[in-house]
């Protein structure tokens, strides 16, 4: 699932993973939006459902879990962010724009920093993702 180049160079593999109440309608915003794709999904493992996404070879993923009778909030503040870095400005737009293209608008950030260079959505649960055009410093 991760491929061999981060493990190659040694780079640590990050999944970040969190509880939903609602794993279907969480997929338009991660698969169609962000473009990520599923990995992996999982049923009734003890009784949790779950789904992984991301792309092959990257050192990356989220996961998404779900358990059976159990319900969660949402996310426990508006500046619980993920932040993707584009620094190209060709392919910043095209993320913009898919997310656009599958129904997402960009919010004004709970932090005004972020919304000089980038955009903010929001997914299903409350969550944010921001789309940041520049480089990670």
């Amino acid at each position: 699932m991760t491929g061999t180049s981060s493990l190659a160079t040694g780079a640590p593999i990050l999944r970040v993973a969190r509880p939903t109440n609602n794993i279907e309608a969480l997929l338009p915003f991660y698969r169609d939006g962000l473009g990520l794709e599923v990995l992996y999904r999982f049923e009734d493992h003890n009784g949790f459902d779950g789904v992984m996404l991301g792309h092959l070879g990257f050192p990356y993923h989220f996961e998404f879990t779900h358990l059976r009778g159990h319900l969660v909030a949402g996310a426990p503040s508006p500046d619980n962010l993920l932040v993707f870095y584009l620094p190209d400005l060709g392919m910043w737009q095209q993320a913009v724009d898919r997310m656009r293209q599958h129904g997402f608008e960009p919010i004004v950030a709970y932090n005004p920093y972020w919304d000089k260079h980038g955009l903010t959505f929001e997914d299903e649960d409350g969550y944010r993702v921001v789309l940041q055009q520049g480089e990670w410093r």
